[in-house]
């Protein structure tokens, strides 16, 4: 969502207005604010005073972030196809023929064992239809941070349907899709694009909804902001699509921009402080050498197959992780991992030294904000409601493309067309900011400050931007001091 203006109408070939200007003459965009930007503007008003301000702002995120929304919206669309991408790759490892009864896990984590004589043991998921096949993880040398071995068996004879380099639970082309949108492949530097994607998506939408939903003159109010309007192609038209598209799609790009947020590098770690500091952090089910009940260090072991009994016997269902102890004294720790709704998210610690479940939580018990954080990551994943979710996801994705591409069509259309040579498109008039009045600016200061510590991607561009804006006005001060 990128520019909006108020300026006389110039429809068609916008510009006009300063297209008179010879070369190197002030334009418009760098001139103070004067009489304001549009009819209602010099009416006195919190609304009037702050609106040329958001313009301006809205405009240089949009020109600037809006490369990093494109790349981000372009990946996130491609990895809305993920779970049928990995149906059809990966069919050979997933499925399996139904003939008799399964064999025990142990025989097949063995099996496994064959098939990656190098891995240590992370993981091992039963198959949770009569159709899957079992998962056995194993972390193996050579391999890049997150990454695991993952051995596919057969459980009616154990046989070693493939192995595959994973990510978590992802096969391969979910990891690499994953990656390129988390990422672009380039380790935690690049998790950098993503979060200043995420930290100025929310600003942008806000901001465009309250230009869209304040403009002056026709446009003004929610019943004339629905729908896009009609008539001969022009800035005038392209703005209404662009502002009608960022109404309709408001609150799921706000609820994509907080649940990036929450996982990104910077202010994923201060918003993880908050959500501890609130009580609100995702527990785990005791299970270390100093958990309740725990063998005391003995050497026996019952063997997965008994805590997986064990873990079904304490209610757990769907889809199970068992994850065999790290130390001595410690206990086998089965999750459930059923990321659709309803969330089966239960986890119990077993003492392999009996079999005896000595800890359970229930997900029933999680901090409310806890539970939001998992509803929120699996919805922005395409997990939390399956295809319907994976189809609002993607509409989303060329939702937020189009925006951006309009954001850019108005810039180009606002360009000078009666100079010749090239030109970029006026921006909204300098100097709005020198109207607000003390009871707007000191808060609005504050605010910017407060999020721009604790959201550092988005502070430290905002500080960019103003010293961009500040040194193109001295500038232009400048030119116009020789001028004269």
């Amino acid at each position: 969502m990128t520019t909006q203006h108020t300026a006389p109408a110039t429809t068609g070939t916008s510009g006009a207005s300063s297209g008179t200007a010879p070369p190197g003459a002030v334009q418009e965009g760098d001139r103070p604010a004067r009489n304001g930007d549009g009819p209602d503007s010099a009416r006195p008003g919190f609304w009037n005073d702050l609106r040329p301000v958001m313009l301006r702002l809205h405009f240089y995120a949009g020109v600037v972030i809006g490369p990093f929304l494109l790349v981000a919206a372009v990946t996130g669309l491609l990895y809305t196809v993920t779970p049928q991408l990995e149906s059809v790759l990966y069919h050979h490892e997933l499925t399996v023929t139904p003939h008799g009864s399964a064999d025990p896990l142990a025989d097949q984590v063995t099996a496994a064992r064959k098939a990656v004589p190098d891995g240590k043991l992370v993981s091992v998921s039963p198959p949770p239809g009569p159709t899957d096949s079992t998962r056995v993880v194993f972390d193996a040398p050579g391999l890049p941070d997150g990454y695991n071995v993952t051995a596919f068996v057969d459980p009616y004879d154990h046989h070693v349907l493939g192995t595959l380099r994973t990510y978590g639970q992802w096969l391969p082309a979910r990891a690499w899709l994953d990656s390129l949108h988390r990422t672009l492949h380039l380790g935690n530097f690049g998790r950098n694009y993503s979060e200043l994607a995420a930290s100025w998506l929310w600003v942008e939408v806000l901001g465009g909804l309250a230009l869209w939903l304040g403009a002056p003159g026709p446009r003004r109010g929610l019943h004339r902001g629905l729908l896009p309007r009609a008539g001969r192609p022009g800035r005038r038209r392209t703005l209404s699509w662009h502002g009608t598209v960022g109404l309709w799609v408001s609150a799921g790009l706000l609820g994509l921009s907080a649940t990036g947020l929450t996982w990104s590098a910077h202010a994923g770690a201060n918003i993880g402080r908050i959500q501890d500091a609130l009580g609100g952090g995702t527990p785990a089910v005791a299970a270390g050498p100093a958990g309740p009940g725990t063998g005391g260090g003995s050497a026996r072991d019952v063997g997965i197959d008994a805590v997986a009994r064990s873990a079904h016997e304490a209610g757990l269902s769907g889809l199970l992780v068992i994850t065999p102890p790290t130390e001595r004294g410690a206990a086998y720790v089965v999750e459930e991992n059923t990321r659709s709704w309803p969330e089966k998210q239960d986890s119990v610690a077993v003492d392999p030294g009996t079999g005896r479940v000595i800890a359970t939580l229930r997900f029933a018990d999680y901090p409310l904000l806890a539970k939001l954080t998992r509803w929120g990551i699996d919805a922005h994943m395409g997990l939390l409601f399956g295809p319907v979710n994976q189809i609002a996801l993607a509409l989303l994705a060329v939702a937020l493309i189009s925006m951006v591409l309009l954001g850019y069509r108005m810039w180009w259309l606002r360009r000078p067309t009666r100079t010749g040579g090239r030109a970029f498109g006026r921006p909204p008039v300098r100097g709005a900011w020198r109207r607000l009045r003390g009871r707007v600016l000191a808060p609005a200061v504050v605010g910017a400050a407060v999020l721009g510590y604790w959201l550092p991607l988005f502070g430290l561009p905002l500080l960019v931007f103003l010293a961009v804006d500040v040194a193109a006005g001295a500038v232009c001060h400048r030119r116009v001091a020789v001028a004269r």
